[in-house]
């Protein structure tokens, strides 16, 4: 948005304000430009999981599906049993950083999915039982495709 340039104060100067730390905090634009890249984060971080979880179903459409999803699911089953973090989450806090926010502010997305993607009480004990049950569905969900594939290979050749 356009305003008129005061004299001897540059755009970004004049755009910043004092956060309650003391700090000068990043110009609107930016705080914007961060929080939503942030919350595109996070978008894409809760999509993952459910790739990882579900995305085998994907290759009841697509031939070329568990090109990905294989990966996907391995990666993310190996994230919850060596209780790693997934680069995706340093990246979007880092984002919140520098939009100014210490904390999440409440809002739809924040609201709603983060505490799905990062839910409270995550022990190793629990991640455990989450990498079981994604490694489950995607063991039943490929476990049919291949034996629908056998099918069909056994009834082409008959």
């Amino acid at each position: 948005m356009w305003q008129p340039r005061r004299q001897g104060v540059a755009r970004h100067e004049r755009r910043s304000v004092i956060s309650e730390a003391g700090k000068r905090a990043p110009p609107t634009e930016r705080v914007v430009t961060y929080r939503v890249l942030a919350d595109v984060v996070l978008i894409f971080h809760l999509l993952f999981i459910v790739f990882v979880v579900v995305g085998g179903l994907a290759t009841l459409l697509w031939r070329w599906a568990p090109l990905v999803q294989v990966p996907a699911a391995l990666w993310g089953i190996y994230i919850e049993v060596s209780g790693r973090i997934c680069p995706l989450t340093p990246l979007e806090n880092e984002l919140r950083h520098a939009a100014g926010a210490a904390g999440h502010s409440g809002g739809f997305i924040e609201h709603y999915l983060l505490a799905t993607v990062y839910p409270t009480g995550l022990t190793p004990s629990v991640q455990f039982f989450l990498a079981g049950l994604a490694l489950l569905a995607n063991a039943l969900v490929y476990s049919f495709l291949w034996r629908r594939l056998r099918r069909k290979q056994g009834s082409l050749a008959a």
